[in-house]
C-alpha cells in the first residue's frame, strides 16, 4: 500500500494498555524501563523495553506521559498488557503508584493528526499518529499497514520480536535503550554486549519478490537466516552478520538482496 492511499485513513491496531499513576510513577518507571522516562513532557512519548534481569524482552512498548504523575504504557500487542502489569506489580515494592490495565481500543491515523489526544509514531515511515479510545470507532483493518511497516523495517511482536530475540539483533538498542541513564533490569548484559561483544544476526529489510514468512534465507548455498514478515516485493528477516551487504540471496526459489541498513 502506498502512503498516498493511506493518507487521512484510520486503521485498527492490536495494542495493550497499562496505566501507571501516582506520586512515584515517574521514578518507578525510570528505574524499570530501558529508556529515559523522567524527561518526558505531558503529551510526549518514547519507545522503551521492559526486560528481564538477563536482558530478554518482556515487552516492547511506548511510554506516554499523560500528566505530571501519570503514564500510559502502550504495548505492541494486547497479549502483553497483562505480563507488563504483572512484572511491574512484582517490582513495585514501596513505590507509591497504581498499575492497572485498560481495555482501550487503539488505532493509527496516517497523514493527519486525529482530533483527540494522540502521539506521533515513526513505525510506518510516513506521518502517522496513534490514539486510543474506550470503544470501537470507524476504523479499517490494520492489514493494509503491513506493507508500510515492513518497508520501514519496524519489528513487530510475534513476528520479528519475542522473548528469544536480543534487542541488539532487532536494532532496538538504537531506539529503545538509553546507555546514559540509571540502572534498569537487564542493563548489565545489554551494555556488555554493546561494548564488548557483537550479535551474530541482525534484522534486515529485504528485496524479495517471492518471500513469505518462514522462508529460509540462503547465501552461497548456506542457510543464513529466515523471513519473519513479507508482502509482495519486500520482506523482513534475520540474516547472519557475515553475509556481505551486496550478497546475492535466494528466498523462496528467487533471487533477493538486502536493502541498505
Amino acid at each position: 500500500m502506498s502512503s498516498a492511499s493511506a493518507n487521512g485513513r484510520a486503521f485498527l491496531v492490536d495494542r495493550g494498555y497499562v496505566e501507571v499513576s501516582g506520586p512515584d510513577a515517574e521514578d518507578f518507571l525510570e528505574r524499570m524501563l530501558s529508556n529515559e522516562i523522567a524527561a518526558l513532557e505531558p503529551g510526549s512519548s518514547r519507545p522503551a523495553l521492559l526486560l528481564t534481569a538477563k536482558g530478554r524482552i518482556i515487552a516492547p512498548l511506548r511510554a506516554v506521559r499523560t500528566a505530571e504523575d501519570a503514564f500510559l504504557l502502550v504495548t505492541d500487542s494486547s497479549d502483553l498488557a497483562g505480563p507488563v502489569a504483572d512484572s511491574l506489580l512484582a517490582s513495585r515494592f514501596a513505590s507509591k503508584c497504581e498499575i492497572e490495565t485498560r481495555p482501550w481500543v487503539g488505532f493509527v491515523q496516517v497523514g493527519s493528526e486525529p482530533g483527540e489526544p494522540a502521539v506521533a509514531i515513526p513505525d510506518f515511515g510516513v506521518e502517522a499518529w496513534e490514539a486510543w479510545r474506550d470503544r470501537l470507532a470507524e476504523v479499517e483493518d490494520a492489514a493494509e499497514l503491513e506493507g508500510l511497516r515492513i518497508d520501514t523495517g519496524t519489528p513487530a511482536w510475534g513476528k520479528e520480536l519475542d522473548e528469544t530475540v536480543l534487542p541488539a539483533e532487532a536494532g532496538l538498542d538504537e531506539t529503545h535503550i538509553s546507555f546514559t541513564k540509571g540502572c534498569f533490569p537487564g542493563q548489565e548484559p545489554i551494555a556488555r554486549l554493546r561494548h564488548r561483544g557483537h550479535v551474530n544476526r541482525r534484522l534486515r529489510r529485504l528485496e524479495a519478490p517471492a518471500a513469505k514468512a518462514g522462508d529460509e534465507i540462503v547465501w552461497n548455498d548456506k542457510v543464513v537466516g529466515r523471513v519473519t514478515s513479507a508482502v509482495e516485493g519486500c520482506a523482513l528477516g534475520y540474516v547472519r552478520t557475515e553475509v556481505p551487504e551486496d550478497g546475492v540471496l535466494v528466498i523462496g526459489g528467487s533471487q533477493a538482496k538486502m536493502r541498505p541498513a
